[in-house]
């Protein structure tokens, strides 16, 4: 039983090892040039919502990866639209790759609904989702999206 604990380990820590290093260029760990992409818990998307600005704390997947390339030169506009009285949904107008998973969300979590919305909540819900983001201080948040449509724009916090 012994052999077999330290052989697995010797096969399972040099791969886990490997794939460690296997991460996006938007992300900490990644032996390019963390430099330029900094810690993900740096990497911050502007959220204006109706002229009052948040800031979102990124997730690390394909989606936020795909959705940072687009809006680091041209910020993002929406039109968001109240669901349900605990979240704004609207159209992206293109799709994202997604990787959803059935999660609970939370007030101030963004995420992406059927590849091409995306999803901003004031209250909690559980579906299949890909999360994006999550509001970083939750001051204000449901007051700026209010009831009715919203308008939203997505930028990059260039301010590091």
């Amino acid at each position: 039983m012994k052999k077999v604990v330290i052989l697995m380990l010797m096969v399972l820590l040099p791969i886990a090892m490997l794939l460690s290093g296997c991460k996006s260029q938007y992300y900490a760990g990644n032996t390019a040039d963390d430099s330029d992409t900094g810690d993900i818990s740096e990497m911050k998307m502007i959220v204006n919502i109706n002229g009052t600005e948040f800031k979102a704390t990124l997730e690390n997947n394909r989606a936020v990866e795909t959705l940072v390339s687009m809006i680091e030169s041209n910020p993002l506009e929406l039109d968001l639209r109240d669901y349900g009285g605990f979240e704004k949904v609207g159209s992206l107008g293109f799709s994202l790759p997604s990787s959803n998973r059935q999660i609970t969300t939370r007030s101030g979590d963004i995420v992406l609904y059927q590849g091409n919305q995306i999803v901003m909540f004031y209250g909690s819900n559980s579906w299949s989702y890909t999360k994006l983001g999550h509001i970083d201080d939750l001051r204000g948040w449901e007051d700026a999206l209010g009831r009715g449509n919203v308008t939203v724009i997505l930028s990059m916090d260039i301010s590091k």
